[in-house]
């Protein structure tokens, strides 16, 4: 017997309930729904919920399931699976559907809404270093399902079809490895990587624009340059010029950094030169650099993308074809589920 089906990951009052109710109430059919409470939610997890049902419930040739598909948009309320047959046979599976709907739900949501505000920009899934690594196979696949279609591990792009390759840039060690000395670190992973796309990062020594520029001029295949200014920093490019700016704005990878960048880039012909921008990004942070037309040509976002802000709830609501449902729920009538 697997270790789902033994009740390892399972509540002990399910599987309690369920005990009972195989012994007490053999006969009874009840159905059980699972809805989550947010507006324009990008659902994801549902068919890893279905597959979950067909190898790790009991006799789950008899079971009637229903259900959304991954990538519907879903409201407050709506059912997004619906599970009929005996309640010893299912019950004890619900804290995992819920958690497997919670988490992949919310972090395609996540990687939707990011999209919204990122004005068709591309967006790269930097969530390896935000969360367990366990995960990042569901993970990659549920932004995958949100609309992301950039990954930094090969395990993010493991469950995804159409042979996606993962990307990324030169780290902050590889600089720390040439004692700061980006010129150097980058030669070196030209000679090891020739094919890939050059890409620097320039905020190690805190001198964007001066490092940048370097690199422009020493690398004519340069394919774009990544801020990555911690927000407890200002960048030398604001030394002396301080007060010409509001308090907060120039810390981190802020709009004033980026323009500057843009204009010092194109008055030396690099216009060619892409912009990628990380550390602290989100929903609020891109919108107001696409409201204010930052030149910013990629995202790369972390920890906003990880979160788990979604909850689902698991009810039984009908007994034997009839409604009975505890006091608030009632079973949720929905045309758009579909038999699995």
């Amino acid at each position: 017997m697997s270790k789902i089906k033994d009740g390892y990951y399972s509540a002990i009052y399910f599987l309690k309930t369920a005990n009972i109710l195989k012994n007490e109430r053999p006969n009874d059919i009840v159905t059980m729904q699972f809805f989550q409470r947010e507006e324009n939610v990008i659902l994801a997890g549902v068919d890893e919920c279905v597959e979950l049902l067909k190898t790790e419930a009991s006799n789950p040739d008899i079971l009637q399931i229903m259900a959304l598909n991954d990538g519907d948009l879903i409201q407050p309320n709506e059912p997004v699976l619906k599970i009929t047959g005996h309640y010893y046979q299912f019950g004890y599976l619900e804290g995992i559907i819920d958690g497997i709907l919670a988490r992949q739900t919310s972090i395609a949501t996540n990687c939707h809404r990011i999209l919204q505000v990122a004005n068709n920009k591309p967006v790269i899934y930097m969530n390896d270093r935000s969360d367990y690594y366990y995960n990042q196979e569901n993970d990659g696949y549920a932004a995958k399902v949100g609309g992301i279609t950039n990954f930094v591990t090969t395990a993010q792009v493991a469950k995804l079809t159409n042979n996606y390759e993962p990307m990324g840039t030169v780290p902050h060690a590889l600089i720390q490895a040439f004692n700061g000395d980006l010129i150097a670190a980058l030669y070196a992973y030209q000679r090891f990587y020739p094919t890939d796309k050059l890409v620097a990062l320039v905020d190690y020594n805190n001198d964007v624009i001066t490092d940048t520029l370097k690199v422009a001029t020493e690398f004519s295949n340069l394919y774009a340059v990544r801020i990555d200014t911690s927000q407890a920093l200002v960048d030398k490019y604001f030394h002396g010029k301080e007060k010409q700016y509001p308090i907060g704005e120039i810390n981190g990878v802020n709009k004033h950094l980026v323009s500057a960048l843009r204009q010092a880039l194109d008055q030396q012909g690099y216009r060619h030169i892409k912009i990628i921008v990380s550390s602290g990004f989100n929903v609020a942070k891109i919108r107001d650099f696409e409201k204010e037309g930052v030149p910013v040509d990629i995202y790369g976002i972390g920890q906003a993308l990880a979160k788990i802000n979604i909850g689902f709830t698991g009810d039984a609501v009908q007994l034997n074809g009839v409604d009975q449902a505890k006091f608030g729920r009632h079973n949720i009538v929905s045309n758009r589920l579909v038999k699995k």
